[in-house]
């Protein structure tokens, strides 16, 4: 909730400056201007003609800038494009080095744009509902996000990379000098060598497979995602919204960015064993 209400800041904000540097707001500044140096105090007619000072110009412009605004920060839909932008900020897709993650990504984002252009088309409850869904999958992009994340330091990591070249050969150069030792003490130091780098290669295969399942699971949202859209798409051929029907598709939504979550925890273990082994 606090991290909403400090997007909703950030767009009010958003909003205020694009509303100020208008150019309806320069066009009401240059004209309060002229109109306060060259005419002056003037006389209002409805008023019984009593002559206002010139300052009131100011006061009447001020006036006008303020209605300006106001309708600029009354208006849904440029707030829905000001948070749609505020949303996207966020997130550094060209940062994400892998190519399928970042891919992925980049298709979430025109999903969800697609979404939000739905949206205009709504009204009344239907477009609460379907807001409401919209900002369920703003939480999945942002689990899909940091799982691409995950995914980039996996790759990364250049001790994984080198002994997932390395310990392999020397698995089979320790299991040949076992087979050829005949001192006991060198022979049992040597299998107790070769246990460790049995586990060290089976973490490592943990950590390729997290980065599969990882990809995988980036694939399976992002179909679970069109399948979204391709749902909102169909409520604009209906009249009205099922209720029921859409809130269980919002329980699937948090169903599937629990397990985006479950898949991020999954690797951060893993990475942490590899740590631990290094």
């Amino acid at each position: 909730m606090s991290e909403r209400n400090e997007a909703r800041r950030q767009v009010f904000g958003t909003l205020l400056t694009n509303a100020v540097v208008r150019w309806e707001s320069f066009v009401t500044l240059l004209i309060t201007m002229i109109l306060f140096f060259s005419v002056g105090a003037f006389a209002f007619p409805l008023l019984g003609g009593i002559v206002l000072p010139a300052w009131s110009w100011l006061i009447l412009g001020l006036l006008a800038e303020a209605a300006l605004v106001g309708s600029i920060l009354g208006d849904p839909e440029m707030a829905q494009e000001a948070m749609a932008r505020e949303f996207e900020s966020k997130y550094d897709l060209d940062g994400i080095k892998n190519h399928k993650a970042r891919e992925r990504l980049r298709a979430a984002m025109d999903y969800r744009r697609s979404m939000l252009q739905l949206l205009k088309g709504h009204r009344g409850g239907m477009r609460v509902q379907l807001n409401d869904t919209i900002n369920q999958v703003n939480n999945w992009i942002a689990a899909m996000y940091d799982l691409a994340l995950h995914i980039d330091r996996s790759e990364a990591d250049s001790v994984v990379v080198r002994d997932m070249r390395t310990v392999p050969k020397q698995i089979e150069q320790v299991k040949s000098r076992i087979a050829n030792e005949d001192d006991e003490f060198i022979k049992r130091d040597l299998e107790k060598q070769l246990r460790l780098l049995e586990q060290q290669k089976a973490n490592l295969q943990q950590a390729q497979n997290s980065v599969k399942r990882a990809e995988i699971q980036l694939e399976t949202t992002l179909s679970s995602l069109g399948t979204v859209y391709a749902q909102m798409a169909l409520l604009g051929t209906r009249g009205s919204v099922d209720s029921s029907g859409w809130q269980r598709k919002r329980q699937e939504i948090d169903d599937e960015v629990n397990s985006l979550q479950d898949t991020i925890e999954a690797m951060e273990e893993v990475q942490g064993q590899m740590l631990r082994l290094q």
